[in-house]
């Protein structure tokens, strides 16, 4: 997306022209809806500009702009090396406290490009202009003070605004990233945000029994950072305990030495759950792996210290039905009055390697995706040649995730083991499929057994940018691949 020209953008009278025209001058790939009174309230507030800036006609702003993944929107950013300026509009009657909150939650998105922040509104209905203040309050200002800021602001960008909101900068796993995680450097999705909000208000509520929350979803769509994140919420006042069911990894010890109200525990299908203190709220991280021995001893602990239940599982879906871990996931949704969510905007994994992934899980899944320049594929006849490959794809900066039971090497590359990946997230992920992977009659892989499958799928989608598959042995498997990548 590119910036528009203000005052060339709202010469038209026209509103259904003029959509066309933005879409033009913007570069949008669709039309977007505007409303009526929002072109005029930027038609107003440009003949302002106009009236007391010489080049008040040649401003040009990055018009309603979406941050990818996390859905904030800014009406109006104008952006340099060193300034960011951002004009919101209203129209009615809106109060100074809902013009606040709506700036300071721009400044809390916009800090991460670490540039100086100018905040403004205006309401058109009243010809009112205001700007939040350094000590953030909401002050009446003159178009003169705006101009004026603005005349200082030399060389704006006027390319694409997403390169300037890559991903990595704002969405964080708090098991790749703790430092940053404990910095509270990361933004949750509307999604997460009402997810998040509903779940706190109901728990504050006094009722009697048991209250029991979950939320569910694929890989990469922000269970575990969700999960951390109300912990860190419940453990303003009182301390809480984080059940983790996935690997033993130093990023969890790290945040549990860190925070001092929230403790971790790792947890085992066959070893007891005990506490040793009391908790205000227990939060269970991988539910899916719970057998149900750790749900009846969860069970227990929560009616015994009558606190409240929050659950993150994953959904496997595009697995085939034997293939599906059931230990879990109907023991959650089987408890008395459980309030569950299902998250559905991926914040990780983009939608060509979340495509990709479906379609190589479940070959007859619908897909809409035509071509996939993150994915790669190589093919090797033998163990010597998939040696090279694998190095090969490493040194281009690839993280092998392995199997022991498809490729028994991956200790030799420094890799990572399908079990460790879980939770994490990695740039480029490279996978090896072997001659044991077939698909069967119903379009889904299969493998020596269900475990290797669910491997392969999650282990993928620990990718953010590139995918790279070693086919070894298995010329069936590449012509399925291939069929894939060359719809």
């Amino acid at each position: 997306m590119h910036p528009v020209n203000i005052y060339e953008l709202t010469r038209i009278k026209d509103y259904e022209m003029m959509m066309r025209l933005e879409r033009q001058m913007s570069r949008r790939s669709r039309i977007m809806p505007v409303k009526e009174w929002e072109i005029d309230g930027i038609r107003a507030l440009s003949d302002h500009l106009c009236e007391v800036m010489e080049d008040g006609s040649k401003l040009n702003f990055y018009y309603s702009f979406i941050m990818p993944k996390l859905g904030k929107e800014f009406d109006l950013l104008r952006i340099n090396d060193d300034v960011i300026i951002n004009i919101e509009l209203k129209s009615g009657n809106v109060s100074d406290d809902t013009v606040k909150m709506q700036l300071m939650h721009n400044k809390y998105y916009l800090a991460t490009l670490g540039r100086e922040m100018h905040f403004y509104t205006y309401l058109s209905n009243t010809d009112r202009l205001v700007r939040l203040s350094r000590t953030e309050k909401i002050v009446d200002t003159s178009w003169e003070e705006l101009a004026e800021e603005l005349s200082k602001q030399n060389n704006c960008y006027d390319t694409d605004i997403e390169e300037l909101f890559k991903e990595d900068k704002f969405l964080i796993s708090p098991l790749t990233d703790p430092q940053r995680f404990l910095r509270k450097e990361y933004f949750l999705t509307s999604q997460q945000r009402d997810i998040r909000k509903q779940i706190l208000r109901k728990i504050r509520q006094k009722e009697d029994g048991i209250k029991a929350f979950g939320f569910s979803g694929f890989p990469g769509t922000g269970k575990t950072l969700l999960l951390y994140d109300l912990a860190m919420q419940l453990s303003e006042y009182d301390d809480v305990a984080v059940l983790h069911f996935g690997p033993h990894v130093k990023e969890l010890q790290e945040l549990d030495e860190r925070l001092k109200r929230v403790d971790f525990y790792y947890c085992d299908s066959d070893k007891e759950i005990s506490f040793n203190k009391e908790y205000s709220a227990i939060l269970i991280d991988e539910g899916n792996r719970m057998s149900r021995r750790n749900f009846d001893e969860i069970m227990e602990l929560a009616k015994k210290n009558n606190v409240p239940l929050i659950f993150s599982y994953d959904m496997e879906q595009v697995m085939s039905a034997n293939e599906r871990k059931v230990n879990g996931v109907p023991l959650i949704e089987g408890i008395e009055g459980y309030v569950g969510y299902r998250l559905t905007n991926r914040i990780r994994l983009n939608s060509e390697l979340y495509t990709f992934i479906k379609r190589l899980m479940s070959y007859t899944e619908k897909s809409h995706a035509k071509y996939y320049p993150s994915v790669s594929v190589a093919y090797t006849n033998n163990d010597s040649e998939a040696d090279i490959l694998l190095k090969n794809y490493i040194d281009r900066g690839y993280t092998y995730i392995y199997d022991d039971r498809v490729y028994p090497k991956g200790e030799m590359y420094g890799a990572i083991s399908a079990m460790s990946s879980t939770c994490k997230e990695y740039d480029k992920v490279l996978m090896v499929l072997d001659d044991t992977f077939t698909y069967d009659r119903e379009g889904y892989l299969r493998g020596e057994n269900d475990e290797c499958v669910r491997n392969i799928f999650h282990g993928l989608s620990r990718a953010k940018k590139e995918i790279a598959l070693i086919i070894k042995d298995n010329a069936y498997v590449l012509d399925m691949v291939l069929s894939i990548l060359q719809k």
